[in-house]
Order: structure tokens, then C-alpha cells, then sequence
């Protein structure tokens, strides 16, 4: 405002551009995400950073109207529909299927661009993966679906446990094939897989006492948006019950989990900006082909083994991305 205000001082033909350019509309962006920011906080950055390489920052030539659901799935559907409300150029739906699936049920117009960690052909979301058709698009993530992963690498370092349990959000669509994909990798090694089902933090207490009565050797935290965001308390409850654990991103062994693998969130969130802005500047989203994130990483948390009296083979730790010590 100073700078235009001195201008306007010079000449009247120096200022009109200068008003017009200031007139033009500044295009708004949804953002929909069923956890909180706290946690994703780094990702976000990542998004932001996304947008900026198309030439796009927030609070400068970009609005972006952020909606978190705080762990209430429920609360989606009315999120999704407050922003279509704004009137937004594009919707960006993270933490899985849930807020895309939401945010389509809402709008076949406005573009929209996914982050989920299933199929979306299978979900409905997309016609196939080159061309995605109607106003969606996105990146597959595969976080929900690697839980044969993970138990395969946690039953390697608990090679003597009779039971493992699974600990999955009900709430989530995914939430029986999550439990069924460590079944079937537990099939082969006669391991019993025990559920528990948790969908806030006030039965995360009862969660873990559960798996103490059912004498489990290690647990398995199922990929979903809201455990995440409560990943410190979860991490203070397995070291507090010295229960060896497996989770889906670095940020639970860097507070303190014993390991995690899974997909680079952070490279998810960025190429959702990037997409967003492709968008922006007059692409179709149904000729953009679903990304399908590849980076991995095994991050292992080498103090909290040895506070769980763990002793890892040599070729284990190797095998791992990043190692904490």
C-alpha cells in the first residue's frame, strides 16, 4: 500500500496499471485433511513448496483455506462442503481415501487432487491411472498398503513371539484390509495376529492394557492420519508398556519408536503442490496420470532397542535407511 500510495503521487498514468494489477482476483486453494497440523507441519511445507515451483506462494499471488477434521473422520463431508462454499479453484485432500472420497461426493466440477494409500481405481475416485478422467487426480502413497511389510520386518527382531498385535482406527475404510494383510503375512510363520481397535486418543490407555492381557510380543500401528498426529503419545505408550513396535514414518523413531518404514511424506505433499498448480495454470485434472510415490525409507531407532533389551543382527541394521542412535 506505501509503495502505491507514492506512486499515485508521480502521475495518473503511472498508477492504473498498477491498480488494475492489484484488482485481479488472487486464486484460493482448499486444503482438506483429516488430522491436525502439529504433526505435519514439515509436510505442509512441502506442499507449499510444491505450489512455489509452479510459480505460486501463499499469501502473495495464492490463497490457501486449510481445514483439519483433528481425528473426527465424521466430520469431512461438512469441511469438504465449507470450501467448495469459498468457491475455491482446486480442492487438495490428504491423509487418505477419506477426505478425497468426501470431497467428490460434494463436487463433480471443481478440480480436485488426492493423496491416498490405496487403489483409487478400486475406490471409485478415478477411471484409470493414465487418464484419470472427470475432475480428479492425485498421488498414491502406499502406506496402508504395506502392513505385510512391516510385520514381516517387526517379526524378524521378535522371532520367539506367539502374538502381535495390530492396532487400526475403525473408523477408516481401509481399517479390515490393514488387519487382513498382516494376517496373511503372519499365515506362514503361525504368529497370532490380535486386533485392537482405537479411534482417539482417550482409548489409546485401553488399547495398550489389552495387549498386555492378550500377551503380545510386539505391535504393529496401522497406517492412519490421526495416529500420526497423536505419534509422540503412542510412542510414550509402547516404551512405557516395553513393547517392541513398527510404525509407517520416520517421525515416530525420531521421538522415540524403535522403527518405521514406509513412504517419504514429505515428497507426497509436493507433488500434490505441484499438481495443484499445474491446475492453476489451466491443465485438466483428468489429463493428469496419478503420481505413485516411490521413495521408501526403513529408519530404525537403535537407543530404544537397546532400552527394550533388543539385540539386532548386524545385517539388520544394515539393511535400514537411517539409523538412530
Amino acid at each position: 500500500m506505501r509503495r502505491r500510495d507514492f506512486l499515485g503521487g508521480l502521475s495518473v498514468v503511472a498508477v492504473t496499471p498498477r491498480i488494475s494489477r492489484a484488482q485481479q482476483a488472487v486464486p484460493v486453494i482448499g486444503f482438506l485433511n483429516p488430522a491436525s497440523l502439529g504433526p505435519l507441519a514439515r509436510s505442509v511445507e512441502a506442499y507449499r513448496a510444491g505450489l512455489k515451483e509452479g510459480g505460486y506462494v501463499d499469501g502473495y499471488n495464492l490463497t490457501i483455506e486449510y481445514r483439519w477434521a483433528e481425528g473426527q473422520y465424521e466430520n469431512l463431508p461438512t469441511l469438504a462442503a465449507d470450501l467448495i462454499s469459498r468457491k475455491v479453484a482446486v480442492i487438495s485432500t490428504f491423509g487418505g481415501e477419506g477426505s478425497a472420497l468426501a470431497t467428490k461426493a460434494k463436487t463433480q466440477s471443481i478440480p480436485i487432487v488426492f493423496n491416498v494409500s490405496v487403489d483409487p481405481v478400486k475406490l471409485g475416485l478415478i477411471d484409470n491411472f493414465n487418464r484419470p478422467g472427470g475432475n480428479v487426480t492425485g498421488v498414491m502413497s502406499l502406506t496402508s498398503a504395506l502392513e505385510g511389510k512391516r510385520f514381516g520386518l517387526l517379526r524378524e527382531i521378535v522371532p520367539k513371539a506367539d502374538a502381535i498385535a495390530v492396532l487400526v482406527n475403525p473408523t477408516r475404510l481401509v481399517a479390515d484390509s490393514q488387519v487382513a494383510e498382516a494376517q496373511e503375512a503372519a499365515t506362514a510363520t503361525g504368529v497370532r495376529v490380535v486386533r485392537i481397535n482405537a479411534s482417539s486418543a482417550s482409548e489409546f490407555d485401553q488399547a495398550f492394557a489389552t495387549m498386555a492381557d492378550q500377551r503380545v510380543g510386539a505391535l504393529l500401528v496401522a497406517a492412519d492420519p490421526y495416529f500420526f498426529s497423536q505419534h509422540q503419545r503412542l510412542v510414550a505408550l509402547a516404551a512405557r508398556h516395553k513393547i517392541p513396535a513398527i510404525y509407517e514414518w520416520r517421525d515416530y523413531p525420531v521421538a522415540g519408536g524403535l522403527m518405521s518404514y514406509g513412504t517419504v511424506l514429505a515428497d507426497a505433499y509436493r507433488q500434490n503442490g505441484i499438481y495443484a498448480a499445474r491446475i492453476l495454470k489451466g491443465e485438466r485434472p483428468a489429463d493428469l496420470p496419478i503420481v505413485r510415490s516411490s521413495k521408501f525409507e526403513f529408519v530404525l531407532n537403535l537407543k530404544t532397542a537397546k532400552a527394550l533389551g533388543l539385540e539386532l543382527p548386524l545385517q539388520y541394521v544394515a539393511r535400514a535407511d537411517e539409523v538412530i542412535e
